[in-house]
């Protein structure tokens, strides 16, 4: 899971500046490719596909301000992180710099070492945005194994709780995606309310896609958190659900093959939980698939299940079951 130095596209006019701050950057860890106007600039974007680009203002051909324009008007550059440069700029130079869409406007005479962080600030923000579901605003799949990997590398215990909704596809074919999306979001906020009311610190908590969730915490936290989480959901459940459903307890929908009507329960949570203090992980996948591996048996359980490895149960004992539920 090592990482690639992230190309930073410096665009200056003046050769002996762009040179020097490329220099500065390569100590800093990032990888430099150079453009010294506008058109030069275009090129290399299309070519080279840059972390970041440093445009000069002033540049020749295609000035800087209207470069930033035209890669904010591209959907393939859209969300290019962007930072202008500027000889003694005014308030309105960065003003206008910002409204033309860039993320930061650097003066110059500047400081290497102040570009260099500006510049990792800017990508660490768009790789932010970028990994996060644009549904519930919390990590995605890359994010999610970064802070696990990271916790593996420094030793930390962990407990990977991986969560899904039961019975989500009746959701959907009964009251169609939107209200499908209400239940994901509804989820995610549960997920944040778990984490607070368990008091889990220090706690990771991510969205995997669709109705797949993942929480990060200490293994003293997972049986509370996950405990709360489907208390937390089950209530939502009664409020998203039709009334006639809830007062019935099950969802009546078409089967998609034979298309005769079926039932389904209410939504439910199945919940897998990899702890490291049972299994040793070489590596985040490695948790990933054994949380993968409980999820599935506790989705062959009804209800809210909660699916731990063997040897270690809710009550800290090593004895079996390795499965608890907390229907109420």
């Amino acid at each position: 899971m090592a990482n690639t130095p992230e190309l930073v596209l410096i665009s200056d006019a003046d050769p002996e500046i762009a040179e020097f701050l490329a220099a500065r950057l390569r100590a800093d860890g990032f990888d430099t490719a150079l453009a010294r106007d506008g058109y030069q600039a275009l090129a290399g974007i299309a070519l080279r596909r840059p972390g970041i680009v440093l445009l000069e203002a002033d540049l020749p051909f295609i000035d800087g301000l209207a470069l930033t324009r035209q890669l904010r008007a591209d959907p393939a550059t859209a969300s290019l992180p962007i930072i202008l440069l500027g000889a003694q700029p005014s308030s309105a130079d960065k003003i206008a710099g910002l409204k033309a869409g860039a993320d930061d406007y650097i003066a110059k005479p500047f400081d290497p070492a102040e570009v260099s962080a500006r510049i990792d600030s800017a990508i660490r923000r768009h790789r932010e945005v970028r990994e996060s579901s644009p549904l519930t605003g919390m990590p995605g799949n890359d994010r999610i194994l970064r802070e696990l990997q990271s916790w593996i590398k420094r030793g930390d215990p962990f407990a990977l709780c991986y969560i899904d909704i039961d019975q989500f596809k009746a959701v959907n074919d009964v009251y169609g995606f939107v209200r499908g999306d209400e239940f994901i979001r509804a989820l995610a906020e549960c997920v944040y309310a778990a984490a607070g009311d368990a008091g889990a610190a220090p706690v990771f908590l991510g969205h995997v896609g669709g109705d797949d969730f993942t929480i990060l915490c200490l293994p003293e936290h997972a049986e509370a958190v996950t405990g709360f989480l489907n208390d937390h959901f089950a209530r939502r459940v009664r409020a998203l659900c039709e009334p006639r459903d809830v007062e019935r307890g099950y969802i009546e929908h078409a089967d998609r093959t034979s298309r005769r009507l079926t039932r389904s329960r209410l939504p439910t949570l199945s919940t897998g939980v990899a702890l490291s203090t049972v299994r040793r992980f070489a590596d985040a996948y490695e948790a990933v698939a054994e949380a993968t591996t409980l999820k599935s048996v506790a989705k062959s359980h009804p209800g809210n299940y909660v699916a731990f490895p063997e040897g270690r149960t809710p009550g800290r004992t090593n004895r079996r079951p390795v499965f608890w539920t907390n229907d109420r």
